[in-house]
């Protein structure tokens, strides 16, 4: 998921951009993602994240540092596989002091 640029002195390696996305949203052939909602489920390196539209696991290469009932944010891989894909968190914020009647105002005004 790196893409290279010319950025006048050669070329530099950056990450694509995580676009904002649903649960409900999600294809397989999305790149990078980032997502915001509750874990609902974890384990080990493993948790399940839930914002309304859906459900979803999410798979990190370490154990997961969060606690069920955390409102978070994870960036994330999508990784297709024969039966849909699979997420591969690359890292995960806490959002818990976030002011959700702010963020559904700022949302409103994108549409």
């Amino acid at each position: 998921m790196v893409e290279e640029v010319d950025s006048g002195f050669g070329f530099d390696r950056r990450r694509l951009p995580a676009v904002e996305k649903q649960i409900s949203e999600i294809k397989s052939d999305d790149l990078r993602l980032r997502l915001l909602g509750i874990v609902v489920d974890k384990k080990d390196t493993t948790l399940v994240m839930d914002d309304g539209t859906g459900k979803t696991e999410i798979i990190f290469n370490e154990a997961v540092n969060t606690e069920i009932g955390k409102f978070v944010r994870v960036f994330g891989r999508v990784v297709p596989m024969e039966s849909g894909f699979e997420i591969h968190g690359e890292f995960m914020q806490d959002m818990s002091g976030l002011d959700m009647d702010l963020l559904k105002r700022v949302r409103q005004l994108e549409v």
